[in-house]
């Protein structure tokens, strides 16, 4: 029991206590300062008008770097070497990044497109070698319905890696139909019934210059390419154009024109003995 007492009386319990009370204010120093921190980053964030997502994602973010930092200095002041802790810490990041790597391309994926925002639900779009209207877009997949009522889920990172097209970003759209005519058929005759056909439909747009044209495109080797364009509402593209595509043929059997196709004229040589 004495020697017990004689250790007790030997051991610094004022040193002892004032590193404590040091490590303790410490702690809530840096506990307050993340916090400052974080009501910075509130307010930022709120200015910038970001996604709710987006914005969640990165305060987590935020939110986990300022607290490991914190740790790692109240560790260092309790005199804990946070060295080989870090240099762990670093290694485990990386192979958690490897493991997770088509995971986390996703997630970033998801962010550049909520937070650039090529398309929005409801909108026509092809993106990532599909093309449908978007119903979601989610962290880690976008989702399209096509037109024949197929669901189809592309992973962000190929949207955000590819080209977008998004055809529901005008209020207009150009309806644009080529064929290809005999050189029997005059040019002039052909330019007309096609563009009679575009102005009758009632759906085609004639104002602003947007009015039909109709044009010779390129004067190939069995025939003669024509192009004929037409402005319609967004809405109305894909009724606009199969109806065009269906009266094409019908209209040019009723006006005699005639369309091409591939031909090899022969010609037979007889050598007279």
């Amino acid at each position: 029991m004495d020697h017990i007492l004689e250790y007790i009386k030997k051991f610094p319990v004022e040193k002892t206590l004032s590193k404590t009370i040091s490590i303790v204010v410490l702690a809530a120093i840096c506990l307050f300062i993340v916090k400052m921190v974080l009501i910075l980053f509130d307010k930022l964030i709120k200015k910038s008008k970001i996604d709710k997502l987006v914005y969640k994602i990165l305060r987590v973010t935020v939110k986990s770097v300022l607290l490991f930092t914190t740790v790692i200095i109240v560790l260092s002041r309790l005199g804990v070497s946070v060295s080989s802790l870090v240099a762990t810490l670093s290694v485990v990041g990386v192979a958690i990044s490897l493991a997770i790597q088509g995971f986390l391309s996703n997630v970033f994926g998801g962010i550049q497109i909520i937070s650039n925002k090529p398309f929005k639900i409801g909108d026509y779009v092809e993106a990532g070698g599909e093309s449908g209207t978007v119903r979601e877009v989610g962290l880690f997949y976008t989702k399209l319905d096509t037109p024949d009522k197929k669901l189809i889920q592309i992973p962000n990172s190929l949207i955000a890696s590819a080209n977008i097209t998004n055809y529901s970003s005008a209020v207009n759209r150009r309806v644009e139909v080529s064929v290809c005519v005999s050189y029997d058929d005059d040019i002039e005759k052909v330019k007309s019934v096609l563009l009679q056909l575009l102005e009758e439909h009632p759906s085609v747009l004639r104002e602003n210059g947007m009015s039909p044209v109709v044009h010779v495109n390129q004067y190939r080797e069995n025939d003669i390419s024509y192009t004929a364009r037409a402005w319609c509402a967004n809405a109305d593209y894909w009724t606009v154009y199969y109806d065009v595509m269906d009266k094409i043929k019908p209209t040019f059997d009723k006006n005699g024109i005639k369309f091409s196709y591939p031909n090899m004229n022969v010609r037979m040589i007889t050598e007279n003995k």
